[in-house]
């Protein structure tokens, strides 16, 4: 397990307001597409499903998202918060992407959390489906990095 030390706010349990900016805070470190440091945010010894990749703990979580990465260029990601309980939290999220060859796509998926008292996420579960998109359609254009304040989450979209 984690070191005592590290702690990430908000703390299970949860209300409404700290599954919300749990969910935020997820969303916008991986729209930060920092490997290492999105990594600090899992329980050392984590365990993800990712689609139909298993993997088990904050190395292979780095090696899973620094290849993500390197394929999915352009990437932008909303989530937002569909369910949560003491230390769970249900999110249902989007994010677009550009492939290699220049396709661009969004992906809809769901994840499923379960976080440590200190607030380090020790289970991910998650189930995704690519829709191809052309670039024209897409709906995620702030500058790379966190998504702005002002702009509209999944359900102001109509995903």
């Amino acid at each position: 397990m984690s070191h005592p030390a590290e702690t990430r706010p908000p703390l299970p349990p949860f209300d409404r307001d700290s599954a919300i900016r749990k969910v935020r805070a997820a969303e916008d470190a991986w729209n930060g597409r920092n490997p290492q440091a999105v990594s600090l945010a899992y329980t050392p010894d984590t365990r993800w499903r990712n689609r139909s990749e298993f993997l088990n703990g904050r190395e292979a979580v780095v090696a899973f998202l620094t290849a993500k990465w390197e394929a999915e260029l352009g990437y932008r990601l909303i989530k937002e918060l569909w369910a949560f309980t003491e230390n769970r939290i249900a999110v249902r999220f989007a994010y677009e992407a550009r492939r290699a060859d220049g396709s661009w796509f969004r992906a809809h998926g769901n994840e499923n959390w379960e976080f440590a008292p200190n607030g380090l996420m020790a289970v991910r579960f998650a189930s995704i489906n690519d829709q191809p998109i052309r670039e024209d359609e897409r709906l995620f254009r702030w500058p790379q990095g966190p998504r702005p304040a002002e702009h509209p989450g999944l359900s102001d979209l109509g995903l």
